[in-house]
């Protein structure tokens, strides 16, 4: 059974005030949402398993830890998720980058895949689907739901702002992926958006209000 993790640091925390804040410039906002996300993927990263490996010190020879096990691969879901990947690779800059483009249909309402771009072997990989936002949960659960197609098993959802309706939608649909968040919201409005939120996370990303 997946996990829901609110990660509450008191930095992460700060930093979330300020994208909050209708008053931060874009270049301001750009900058905070990639410093929340490299300090969201330390604590992402809490739990990849270590091996041995023998090095020798300037001193001695000695055996030490280094990473092991699956490759990460950091999938943001287009447009908004493109916003955290470069804070997410500060702290991993050996994971690969895929993506994943989603639109809502307007009719249905529901998420339409149009562009996937991913590493091979993915059952092989640790994947990180990173979107700012967990609003509806629509868009998340297809994006993860692409990635199994295509063979993954091993994922995990990061955003920085979650509403308790997203994550209900995505646990049941997803049981086994487990989701970290800066922030568990009050609720969503009758249009979608996350209260209080932040807006328009895309929007806001790109100056395109």
């Amino acid at each position: 059974m997946g996990k829901l993790q609110v990660i509450d640091h008191p930095l992460i925390q700060h930093k979330l005030t300020i994208i909050r804040d209708k008053n931060t410039g874009t270049k301001y906002f750009r900058e905070v949402v990639n410093e929340i996300a490299r300090l969201l993927a330390y604590e992402v990263s809490r739990e990849m398993p270590v091996e041995d490996v023998e090095i020798e010190t300037p001193l001695v020879k000695s055996v030490q830890k280094q990473l092991a096990g699956k490759k990460v691969v950091i999938v943001p879901i287009l447009r908004a998720g493109l916003g955290m990947v470069d804070g997410m690779l500060d702290l991993i800059p050996a994971a690969k980058v895929g993506h994943v483009g989603m639109y809502r249909d307007q009719e249905t309402m529901e998420p339409v895949e149009y562009f996937v771009k991913l590493p091979s072997g993915l059952e092989e990989r640790q994947m990180l689907v990173v979107d700012p936002m967990l609003a509806t949960g629509g868009s998340a659960v297809a994006a993860i739901d692409a990635l199994k197609k295509r063979g993954a098993n091993n994922i995990k959802f990061v955003c920085l702002v979650a509403a308790p309706e997203g994550v209900k939608v995505l646990e049941e649909a997803h049981p086994d992926v487990d989701i970290y968040t800066a922030a568990l919201d009050e609720r969503l409005n009758e249009k979608g958006y996350i209260l209080p939120g932040l807006g328009d996370a895309g929007d806001r990303l790109y100056g395109t209000m």
